[in-house]
């Protein structure tokens, strides 16, 4: 504290400082509930629509490669790549919760980088 002029006290004080502060750099929005619940109503869609239902690993993956292969499969098929946990609730995480027949146990295998193929091909 000091003294300016007659009578007037004023706090002596530093500029404040940012090294404390949280800043957030990422610009991309949080995948919400309802985006969530888009991936569950259309794998059990897929389930309807699709003959056969392949559980796929995948291990450094690049985005051209998987590109084409969307391309190539496009009229006859479709990939989910999604949160495993999400697709295990799409797929039913009991017998008593499974849309189809023993999709359950596909559900207990999703588990590391997985996806999901659907086809009609033969």
């Amino acid at each position: 504290w000091f003294c300016h002029g007659p009578l007037v006290w004023r706090r002596n004080s530093m500029p404040k400082s940012k090294r404390n502060r949280v800043v957030t750099l990422a610009k991309v929005d949080k995948k919400g509930r309802e985006r969530k619940e888009g991936l569950v109503n259309s794998v059990g869609e897929c389930l309807d629509q699709y003959k056969a239902l392949y559980l796929f690993r995948y291990e450094n993956m690049r985005n051209d490669k998987f590109k084409e292969l969307r391309e190539k499969c496009r009229d006859t098929s479709r990939f989910f790549l999604g949160s495993n946990k999400v697709l295990q609730i799409a797929l039913g995480k009991s017998e008593a919760e499974e849309p189809r027949d023993n999709t359950h146990r596909v559900a207990e295998r999703l588990k590391g980088f997985c996806g999901l193929f659907f086809t009609n091909m033969e």
